[in-house]
């Protein structure tokens, strides 16, 4: 294993800010810091850095549905329209729990991933319904509801942010308490996860990174608090650092969080996304030559973010950025040096 070489092989590594870091069983192999974390201050980067990590929170979020069904107050087989007491508008009454876990719901998307002007579309979004607002996950209802179906329920994966709003809105319902507060009673807290929140855009906490995009016309770095929602939700916008995912992966796979049988449930293959590739109820799999990995990966403005882990090797490799560098590349070489 030469994590260093694939380092200094991937193209933008002179140009990452961030944090990339690779843990084994008995601490870092390898770490990298670079950038700023405040650009106006010149405040560097550090391995305790935290970063909004866009739709990786949906890894927290899987977990949480996961927690509910271990203490039995939830099934996947639950349809979405008996446990939410509320208008659900065109969303199909037949979607599941399952469904929503999996991408494989069909509900309209309010930010629709799949479309070629997905950010044009969330920025006409933000000016209809200004990212300020955005605190709870009732205020997402009105961009979700009245979006009819993009396919029938079972009928393919297809990349949601709405279903994992709705999931939160679930998390909700049966645990009568926010979304937000679920997820730091049941996975932060339990697993002394000391620099990872659900932090307000507006009011962040010491050694946590701005997001940064770049202004062509202007040729400034401005932050992105005025393109992503102030606070937070079930299907992005938690802020994490490197040791905390650490610890996220082996609380998981040492059964902290989960029970065994709903820990292997949590990352079973649920639905193929490309070959040897799947879903599973909150993360990534790849699967090849009998060895299985997981991953989480998110992309927003100012934000970029991946997590995998390596349960052969017992080995978390993680990339935490606060400009749009995209690091998928990097993950795929880690993925081909270690599988």
């Amino acid at each position: 294993m030469n994590i260093e070489k694939i380092w200094d092989k991937w193209v933008d590594c002179e140009k990452f800010s961030g944090v990339f870091s690779v843990s084994g069983e008995h601490g870092i192999l390898f770490e990298k810091c670079c950038g700023f974390r405040n650009r106006a201050e010149k405040l560097m980067n550090n391995k305790d850095t935290a970063f909004s990590i866009a739709s990786g929170t949906k890894m927290f979020t899987g977990i949480a549905v996961c927690r509910l069904i271990d203490e039995k107050k939830l099934s996947l087989e639950d349809k979405l329209c008996d446990v939410l007491p509320c208008d659900l508008g065109q969303i199909d009454n037949n979607i599941t729990i399952s469904h929503l876990l999996t991408h494989t719901s069909g509900v309209g998307d309010y930010i629709d991933e799949e479309a070629e002007n997905s950010y044009e579309q969330l920025q006409n979004l933000y000016n209809k319904y200004p990212v300020y607002l955005w605190e709870r996950l009732e205020y997402y209802l009105p961009m979700i509801t009245p979006l009819p179906p993009k396919f029938k329920p079972g009928a393919r994966f297809g990349y949601s942010n709405s279903g994992y709003v709705l999931l939160g809105l679930v998390v909700e319902a049966v645990s009568g308490v926010a979304y937000q507060q679920f997820v730091k009673d049941a996975i932060i807290t339990p697993c002394n996860l000391g620099h990872t929140g659900f932090y307000r855009m507006d009011s962040l906490p010491e050694n946590t990174a701005f997001g940064y995009m770049y202004d062509e016309t202007s040729g400034e770095w401005r932050t992105n608090i005025f393109n992503l929602p102030i606070m937070g939700g079930s299907d992005g916008g938690i802020f994490t650092c490197a040791g905390d995912i650490n610890k996220l992966w082996r609380a998981l796979f040492a059964n902290k969080i989960l029970s065994g049988n709903t820990t292997d449930l949590f990352i079973k293959p649920q639905i193929m996304t490309g070959e040897n590739k799947s879903y599973g109820l909150g993360i990534y799999r790849y699967d090849y030559n009998g060895n299985a990995v997981y991953y989480a990966v998110g992309c927003d403005f100012g934000v970029d973010y991946f997590t995998v882990y390596f349960p052969k090797q017992k080995i978390v490799a993680s990339a935490l950025g606060n400009t749009e560098i995209n690091t998928y590349s990097l993950l795929e070489a880690i993925i081909k040096e270690l599988v």
